[in-house]
């Protein structure tokens, strides 16, 4: 004979499921950010190496006056357009057709003004609400290398080293690694992977509690050889489930939309194994649990279906209060993170993802901090479901 709570449990995963919005809801949390995740990141790459891809096209005016400057542009892959004088308005109608990440024009005194060693004007011209940022930035790093080398040449034409205008040389030493740089971009995305255990669930919780409610059959249920801990838990491990399920599937889709981004174009890297995900998927199942527990417990206290539903929306912000807090205040990763639900699974994949060997204590801390809260909050409601006054508000 089966457990009474396995009973209940049954039945209303059998309930939950015959609703299509239910499910739809279920899946359509499950598939949403992984995949707005997987979009983004795909648009930021595109964007990232669209000059390497296509190259960047540079209109120029008096490129005649300029051979090494127009040389020095092809090598870095800068198709240069000789291009016939404009005026202001033809220069700003050309850029705002998008075909040229920018106009350069040299003065009509450049020849004279560089054989005199004085300085030669060269206008750039570029629209910056184009999306040609990175292709502008390349070509002003070719002008400054241009006038360097200039400034150089005419140093030693007067016996002077070009050394004197450089006293100090700074060597930079990145120690950073490419897992490390990603996980302060891809974190703080995946840190939004884990709010599906407080969604999938929802539903089925309010429509488990206060809706048998109002359709008068709590009552039923309440009549049958069960005890109040017998069908809170059995409405527990429903929606529990539900947002097992939900929060499982998001990670692993998650994982493995980025494994197959090519992320190596941005400097940056997913190093986490399939062995890691599952690790986080196991230590994320209380905090499921305890989101489950938390919205049975606030729907058995609401008065009428609506008023849970607007209650649980209230509470769905508390979990994101810490991990708001403490990306504002920039604090750095310490132990007391890894016992606050739901900050501490965004900490432990924040910091697997660096490749950071976090230890035992932290997964240990991070499953024991979600598990007895919802087992204390199943408990309470467990108390108060002996009440039949209270739960059906008689």
């Amino acid at each position: 004979m089966k457990p009474p709570f396995l009973t209940i449990f049954i039945k209303e995963m059998r309930e939950t499921l015959r609703e299509k919005r239910t499910v739809g809801l279920l899946v359509l949390v499950t598939l949403m950010y992984p995949l707005m995740i997987g979009v983004l990141m795909h648009q930021l790459i595109e964007r990232s190496t669209r000059s390497e891809r296509e190259g960047i096209e540079l209109a120029v005016i008096g490129a005649a006056k300029a051979p090494t400057l127009m040389s020095q542009l092809k090598q870095k892959n800068i198709t240069v357009l000789d291009t016939a004088p404009m005026d202001e308005e033809a220069i700003g109608a050309l850029l705002q057709k998008g075909k040229v990440a920018g106009v350069l024009r040299l003065s009509d005194k450049f020849t004279d003004n560089y054989t005199a060693m004085r300085p030669a004007r060269i206008e750039l011209w570029y629209d910056s609400a184009a999306e040609k940022g990175s292709q502008r930035r390349d070509i002003e790093e070719v002008l400054d290398a241009y006038g360097a080398n200039v400034a150089s040449a005419r140093l030693l034409a007067h016996g002077v080293s070009p050394a004197t205008l450089a006293p100090i040389e700074v060597q930079r030493y990145d120690t950073g690694t490419t897992a490390s740089r990603s996980a302060g971009l891809i974190g703080s995305m995946l840190s939004m992977l884990f709010f599906p255990a407080f969604f999938c669930g929802m539903s089925a919780a309010v429509d488990s509690t206060a809706g048998e409610r109002e359709r008068r059959s709590m009552e039923v249920l309440m009549a049958q050889p069960a005890r109040a801990w017998e069908i809170v838990a059995g409405k527990w491990l429903m929606a529990g489930a539900l947002a097992i399920v939900g929060l499982t599937l998001e990670l692993i889709l998650a994982h493995a939309v980025l494994t197959w981004l090519p992320l190596e174009e941005l400097g940056m890297s997913w190093s986490l194994t399939w062995l890691d995900v599952a690790t986080i998927c196991i230590v994320a199942l209380p905090l499921a649990l305890l989101a489950a527990a938390l919205q049975i417990a606030l729907a058995m206290n609401a008065k009428s279906f609506k008023e849970a539903q607007s209650l649980l929306s209230i509470a769905l912000f508390i979990p994101m209060l810490p991990g708001v807090v403490v990306s504002m205040m920039e604090l750095k990763t310490s132990v007391w993170m890894y016992a606050v639900p739901m900050l501490s699974n965004q900490t432990l994949l924040r910091e697997i993802s660096k490749g950071v060997e976090v230890g035992t204590l932290p997964f240990l801390l991070t499953f024991v901090s979600a598990a007895l809260p919802a087992l204390a909050v199943v408990a309470f409601a467990g108390w108060r479901m002996k009440s039949e006054r209270y739960v059906l508000a008689v």
